[in-house]
């Protein structure tokens, strides 16, 4: 199919191949009729750089990708790159990297699915992506997290998950996922009446109707989501750049965890993590070569005046049963080492840590700590030793402009580290902005714990627990760097109205940040 919108009774026929729809959902075994293949789930690109960047695409059967790229968008003069093959082995995706491509340029991209015979290709879809610059261009990107989340899916009556549209309006460069994104935990239901009577509906799938446990299960989260019209729209215009944390698995987990819930009967979360992990990497538009590891944790250069170190804070944390006073870990050591080193290494005048996991807000796990701070006030205990580590490190190194972006916990807000408040005062001031959910049930605010210092400079959270997104609190953050250096950061609701902005100017590698 093209860009509509799936029939809901169409998905329930789970593999049945419609006229209408010529549709195979992810968790079913790939389409052998039909007269030409079909890209079953849009486009989506990520992990630009200055000469190219990602491209990912759905075939309903075996058949080979196919790229035309140009940078004109009547693909005149474009040249087609040979991608791999669309087969079961990877439930019918793939993507392949465009390379050599001018800096700081649009490029328009246009995917087909050609059959192993070579007769037959499918329909065409086209998307676009800037590539990063090499100078001193303005940069503007923006962030979130948490999608589709607490039984808040895809709704036909908002035209799907709005506030995608509302990042498109804004034209960046590219988007920082920032986690959760899947809920792959969170069965969906057709209808949910609201508590003042209204009626929420939605989209459903049948992977979506129980909690995730196969490889296939685990797809069909992340297919999900590119049902939706505005989210696929939004994928095929803005490039990627994505990690994750907790419900692309299961809630709060750790390695080595054994579930007690009873809707799991598989119950080691290391072999759920291990089919959620490809899943992930099968669906979302990532390039393992250019992770430190060959999984998540690595960073992009965006001009003279960005780069982005992306965290992994889930694969190597430990268990959220531990000591909050014992000495903790939420990076380990060789990410720990890699991100200091690597900050310290950079040349851009801002260093932007996405952190998949907020700092100094207290996330419990029932009586446990599912996040960094421990709740504790006092020195640092448990996985603030490690953070403490990093700040110290990057002091001692005089690494300057450092901002850390984040979601989690489904509200936005602004906060201020400093050691003049902190317990712990080997580290220099830094901000940390928080921003989600996208479309989930919003929550908050958290307490702040005192260790290092912060200060809630602004907070938007809503009046109640789990408030749908049709009551407004959403939100996604934007930041923007001018050609001469300065930083701005505007936190945004589900419409892109700014609700708060704060604009940092940069100190030299000597000087003290404000």
């Amino acid at each position: 199919m093209s860009d509509g919108v799936v029939d809901r009774r169409t998905l329930l026929r789970a593999g049945a191949i419609g006229a209408a729809a010529a549709f195979v959902p992810a968790g079913v075994a790939l389409a052998r009729g039909g007269e030409r293949p079909v890209l079953t789930h849009g486009v989506q690109s990520g992990d630009v750089t200055f000469d190219g960047g990602l491209v990912w695409t759905r075939a309903d059967r075996p058949s080979r990708m196919l790229v035309e790229v140009s940078s004109d968008p009547s693909f005149r003069h474009a040249r087609t790159v040979r991608g791999p093959l669309l087969t079961p082995e990877t439930g019918g995706t793939g993507k392949v990297r465009l390379r050599g491509l001018p800096g700081g340029r649009e490029v328009h991209y246009r995917v087909t699915a050609e059959d192993l015979d070579g007769r037959t290709r499918s329909e065409a879809v086209t998307g676009s992506f800037r590539t990063a610059p090499l100078g001193r261009e303005d940069v503007r990107f923006v962030w979130s997290g948490d999608v589709a989340g607490q039984g808040w899916g895809s709704n036909p009556d908002l035209g799907g998950m709005p506030i995608f549209g509302a990042m498109a309006a804004r034209r960046p460069d590219f988007f920082l996922h920032s986690g959760d994104t899947v809920y792959a935990d969170g069965p969906l239901q057709e209808s949910v009446v609201l508590p003042d009577g209204r009626v929420w509906r939605n989209l459903v799938t049948p992977e979506k109707l129980k909690v995730a446990e196969t490889l296939d299960e685990y797809r069909g989260q992340f297919a999900y989501n590119l049902l939706d019209p505005q989210y696929r729209a939004f994928a095929a215009r803005v490039p990627m750049v994505v990690q994750w944390d907790d419900h692309e698995v299961t809630n709060n987990w750790y390695p080595g965890e054994v579930l007690t819930l009873p809707q799991y009967t598989e119950k080691r979360v290391d072999v759920l993590a291990a089919r959620a992990f490809r899943a992930f990497h099968e669906y979302q538009p990532i390039d393992p070569r250019q992770a430190v590891d060959g999984r998540v944790y690595r960073s992009f250069r965006h001009g003279r005046h960005v780069e982005v170190f992306v965290l992994d804070m889930r694969s190597y944390k430990d268990a959220n049963t531990a000591p909050r006073d014992g000495r903790g870990v939420v990076l380990g050591d060789a990410q720990a080492r890699w991100l200091v080193d690597a900050l310290d290494r950079s040349s851009a005048t801002w260093k932007v840590v996405a952190a998949d996991l907020p700092i100094g807000l207290t996330v419990p796990d029932g009586t446990d700590i599912e996040g960094v701070a421990n709740g504790l006030p006092g020195t640092p205990g448990g996985r603030e030793h490690e953070l403490a580590w990093v700040l110290g490190e990057l002091k001692r190194r005089r690494v300057r402009n450092t901002v850390w972006l984040t979601a989690d916990v489904h509200y936005t807000a602004a906060h201020h580290y400093s050691p003049d408040r902190a317990a712990f005062q080997d580290f220099d001031p830094f901000w940390e902005f928080v921003s989600g959910p996208l479309h989930a049930g919003a929550f908050g605010p958290n307490a702040l714990d005192p260790t290092f210092g912060p200060e809630a400079v602004f907070v938007h959270a809503p009046p109640t627990a789990n408030t749908s997104p049709m009551d407004g609190f959403q939100h996604f953050g934007e930041v923007e760097v001018s050609r001469d250096g300065e930083l701005t950061v505007w936190l945004r609701d589900i419409s892109g109205a700014a609700l708060w902005s704060k604009t940092l100017r940069p100190q030299p590698r000597g000087g003290l940040p404000r």
